[in-house]
């Protein structure tokens, strides 16, 4: 038995979708395999991402944002996008999903507790889709 992979994506894999693997390790261990890319990735990791995660145990300050690679893509089970600006051509076999994350700063806030909202919304998007992967991968 294979187990289940998921690709979490956003434009410059160095937030959201980092935040999102992190999340995801730590809440599947080595029961999923986890992968993060951008679209047009950036240069370091989000600061702030990194300082929301830390404050749940999690730490990505050692990762660095990755381009999405094709094959990648057409071999995981599932590619997560995250947020609205980032796109990835549908590939047949392979499920995807578009988080509309939420987005505090459209209601002024900024800083560490936009970063902390956006945690703790994303965190609960990886806990229901790891116990999806775990159910399908279990039959």
């Amino acid at each position: 038995m294979s187990r289940p992979s998921v690709l979490f994506v956003c434009v410059k894999n160095g937030g959201k979708s980092q935040m999102a693997a992190g999340l995801m390790r730590k809440v599947a261990g080595d029961a999923v395999e986890v992968y993060s890319a951008g679209t047009k990735p950036g240069n370091s990791v989000n600061a702030l991402s990194a300082e929301s995660l830390l404050e749940v145990g999690v730490d990505i300050t050692g990762e660095t944002p990755k381009l999405i690679d094709p094959q990648l893509v057409r071999d995981v089970d599932v590619v997560v996008i995250l947020g609205r600006e980032a796109y990835v051509d549908p590939v047949d076999g392979t499920r995807f999903e578009n988080w509309d994350t939420i987005e505090p700063s459209e209601r002024g806030i900024d800083g560490i507790e936009r970063m902390r909202l956006v945690r703790d919304d994303i965190a609960a998007r990886v806990n229901q889709l790891a116990a999806q992967l775990r159910t399908t991968h279990q039959s």
